[in-house]
């Protein structure tokens, strides 16, 4: 699979995700939400399947690098999974509370955030060994440069969705 068709897929992936869950999350009212949990939910897993199908087309695993591997990727991915709950919890609480958050408000959600990134760069650290045990260097070292590529992306993709805070009015 070439570079473009990678990009592309993840580029669609990321829009798969990103647009409903901040439309949906930014809505006025919860009854005008146009995208269920269950919605997202399902768009998460896809993009998860997704992810998955363009490591292994990329990585080319032999079979018994994929027979270690992918059981080792299925934790990490849940792990990771875990992580991105708590990412889309900030996100609704953000859109929730848009337009009228507290400073307080605002500095805890941030603090939060900067807590969740942590928890990816420590769950990433945990687990090069790991892969590095099942896999040669290369190919670890190309799994997790992939894997910061997806999450960059999709994250890029949340950024430019969600609007910015704004300081409220002071009366």
């Amino acid at each position: 699979m070439g570079k473009k068709t990678m990009v592309l897929l993840v580029l669609a992936s990321a829009w798969g995700l990103a647009v409903p869950a901040a439309h949906a999350q930014a809505a006025s009212s919860k009854d005008s939400q146009s995208v269920s949990e269950q919605d997202i939910k399902l768009l998460r897993q896809d993009i998860r399947s997704q992810k998955k199908q363009l490591i292994a087309a990329n990585l080319k695993l032999t079979d018994v690098e994929a027979t270690k591997f992918w059981p080792v990727y299925d934790e990490y991915s849940a792990e990771m999974t875990k992580i991105g709950d708590q990412k889309y919890a900030l996100i609704k609480e953000y859109a929730q509370n848009f337009g009228s958050l507290t400073d307080e408000q605002a500095q805890s959600l941030t603090n939060r955030l900067l807590v969740l990134d942590e928890a990816i760069a420590q769950l990433r650290m945990k687990y090069v060994p790991i892969v590095n045990k099942v896999l040669p260097g290369t190919k670890t070292a190309t799994f997790f440069q992939m894997d910061r590529r997806f999450t960059g992306l999709i994250d890029l993709q949340l950024a430019s969705e969600i609007p910015l805070v704004q300081e409220q009015d002071q009366f």
